[in-house]
């Protein structure tokens, strides 16, 4: 049984209420779950996984800001080896600014930086979140991670 991670920030709980979807749509997926909030994980425990998500809400209009909570793990993440990891961010936002979901392109970015293997294009949720795009976007990585293992 793969083990899968999922760490998030939520200012609102929006991205919270993602995370939670997901991790239900893998666990009916046979994954074994951990899900935490980004202020009880540690970088140095992603690597007892096989599936690493993060998620992050984005905050601020004139930069990709990642949720309070969020900045230093993402920080921490720099010094991380995720080789052969495979993984993928997700968040919330608002299309009105400049760079919506500016976040999951942040942590898009660092994963790959730090060797990790992207499986789709982020989830990027405009506004309140939808269970029904969070379940999508769930079925197709594990679509994507059962392709490749």
């Amino acid at each position: 049984m793969a083990k899968a991670i999922i760490v998030y920030g939520s200012e609102t709980g929006n991205t919270e209420s993602v995370a939670e979807v997901i991790a239900a749509a893998l666990e009916d997926a046979n994954f074994r779950i951990t899900l935490k909030e980004v202020t009880q994980a540690s970088v140095d425990e992603l690597a007892g996984y096989d599936l690493i998500l993060l998620g992050s809400s984005t905050w601020g209009d004139e930069e990709k800001e990642l949720q309070a909570d969020m900045v230093d793990f993402y920080d921490d993440l720099e010094g991380a080896d995720l080789s052969g990891k495979s993984a993928a961010a997700f968040g919330c936002g608002d299309s009105d600014y400049i760079h919506f979901c500016g976040a999951v392109d942040l942590l898009e970015e660092r994963l790959e930086q730090i060797g990790a293997t992207l499986l789709d294009e982020g989830l990027r949720i405009d506004g309140d979140p939808d269970d029904d795009d969070a379940q999508e976007w769930a079925t197709q990585i594990v679509a994507r991670f059962n392709k490749d293992v």
